[in-house]
């Protein structure tokens, strides 16, 4: 309903609210003008937004050295952001109108120039390469990855592909023909990945992820502990139950099929089933460090591989005194053990060689001394260097090439998840990622400098020894330094 009230006496009674939103001024008005609250509200919401459409937002003007496919490329990678989230954040905060076509033709060109440089990437050395599947949204399908165990670089990544021998082969002659020569690979052991290794390079350098096996172990143990605890919070029921039949009350509730002191020889039973398998599991993980010292005397893979069957075979003995519903877990957990075994001592038996002319230049106490001081370094050094800053001159040459050795023993595929911890930020907003994207990551992951930790200021490019003519990413695919 319209109010009889002129258009300058409305204008007086909007401004004095927007102006002086003081507590009981739009009460004041409404008795001194005859006019509701709701109509003051409603005149006060109609002058705001037409103040808004008058006024404005503020356009940012473009600077004039700023690149939009920079802005484009910079936004994507380094924020995770959507098509349509890099053109609101350019109009926003630049001033500049793009359409998604025009994002989306930037990006397809820009990864055509990232897959472009991934294929001129040459290695002078012979690498150690992880090797893992990150699946995707589509069933059966996963992008394949090989990466750089010691520095981190990307050498390959594809789009979802069937999770085969086939596809692993495929992508591992690729790297061959890119002049990659592999000094060992590892991976979790996938019957894909094994299979195409086995055609490519061989079984007798690839590597099985320790870690993998620790965590197989570790669900076990957790499954154990778990009935442990299900069987303890049975107890207070049955005390109450044996109390009330000692005080010569009724029995409440369903009757037990245990009494008291059968429930607590089977506890008691299963702890010792639990403790014994987290015992061996924690003497499985000793024996597969880099550097294993028993009685001041560094282990060989021989003798390393002899302690953990023994460990098996005090671990097959556990099985026949665990309860039934437990022990295909522990029987399943050391078939796999034995499987891997082979394999997950790759490691030691490339040490082997070192270790062994260590031993005969140097003694075995002298190697005994070392090899306590490097399982301590985070303590003595952190690094090698420091250690070989303590010990005498006439060692030093032989040490270093020892400590190396240990620094350098590929155990495990952590290189690969940390790129697969790259990747799923992108995943979670694309839904899919085209070889392009992928490509694109890949050369920005490549020239990334380390902010922290062990590699602090260098980049994957850096740590593996290749020769880049540029040091940023954008730079590498022909875009503007300056403005990245």
């Amino acid at each position: 309903m319209n109010h009889c009230s002129t258009i300058e006496e409305r204008i007086h009674m909007i401004s004095q609210i927007v102006a002086q939103p003081t507590h009981g001024l739009v009460s004041q008005l409404s008795r001194a003008h005859q006019v509701s609250r709701q109509t003051l509200y409603r005149w006060w919401a109609i002058g705001r937004k037409a103040l808004q459409e008058a006024l404005g937002t503020p356009v940012v003007p473009m600077k004039r050295t700023t690149s939009v496919p920079t802005l484009v490329l910079t936004l994507l990678i380094e924020t995770h952001a959507s098509y349509r989230g890099i053109q609101s954040t350019l109009r926003s905060l630049h001033g500049i109108k793009i359409s998604l076509g025009t994002i989306a033709g930037i990006v397809k060109e820009a990864g055509q120039r990232a897959q472009d440089w991934m294929k001129q990437q040459q290695a002078g050395t012979a690498r150690a390469l992880a090797l893992d599947e990150q699946y995707s949204s589509q069933r059966g399908k996963a992008y394949l990855n090989v990466i750089d165990v010691h520095s981190g670089q990307v050498w390959a990544t594809v789009p979802p592909v069937e999770v085969d021998g086939e596809s692993w082969t495929v992508l591992l002659w690729y790297l061959c023909e890119q002049g990659m020569t592999s000094l060992s690979t590892v991976s979790d052991g996938g019957r894909a990945i094994q299979e195409a290794v086995s055609q490519v390079h061989g079984q007798e350098h690839h590597q099985r992820d320790v870690w993998h096996l620790f965590h197989v172990a570790a669900q076990v143990q957790g499954r154990l502990d778990r009935a442990v605890k299900a069987a303890q919070d049975r107890l207070p029921a049955l005390q109450r139950q044996a109390e009330r039949e000692a005080a010569g009350k009724r029995a409440r509730g369903k009757p037990s099929k245990v009494t008291l002191p059968e429930q607590e020889a089977v506890i008691t039973q299963m702890q010792y089933v639990a403790d014994g398998v987290g015992y061996l599991c924690q003497q499985l993980h000793s024996l597969l460090e880099v550097v294993v010292l028993r009685s001041g005397r560094l282990l060989s893979s021989e003798h390393r591989r002899g302690e953990i069957e023994a460990v098996l075979d005090l671990l097959d003995e556990v099985v026949p005194l665990a309860i039934p519903a437990l022990q295909e877990q522990i029987r399943m957990l050391s078939k796999q053990l034995r499987l891997a075994l082979f394999q997950a001592l790759l490691f030691a038996r490339q040490l082997d060689e070192t270790q062994e002319h260590a031993l005969r230049t140097l003694g075995p106490e002298a190697v005994a001394l070392l090899a306590w001081a490097w399982v301590r370094r985070a303590v003595l050094g952190p690094t090698s260097k420091d250690l070989l800053q303590c010990i005498p001159s006439d060692w030093q040459a032989e040490a270093s090439h020892l400590l190396s050795s240990w620094e350098q023993a590929v155990r495990a595929s952590s290189a690969v998840e940390n790129w697969h911890s790259i990747v799923r930020p992108h995943l979670a907003v694309h839904r899919t990622l085209s070889a392009g994207m992928l490509a694109l990551l890949a050369v920005w992951h490549n020239h990334r400098i380390a902010p922290r930790g062990l590699h602090e200021g260098l980049s994957p490019l850096q740590r593996t020894g290749s020769p880049s003519p540029e040091a940023i990413w954008l730079a590498a695919l022909g875009y503007s330094a300056l403005a990245a």
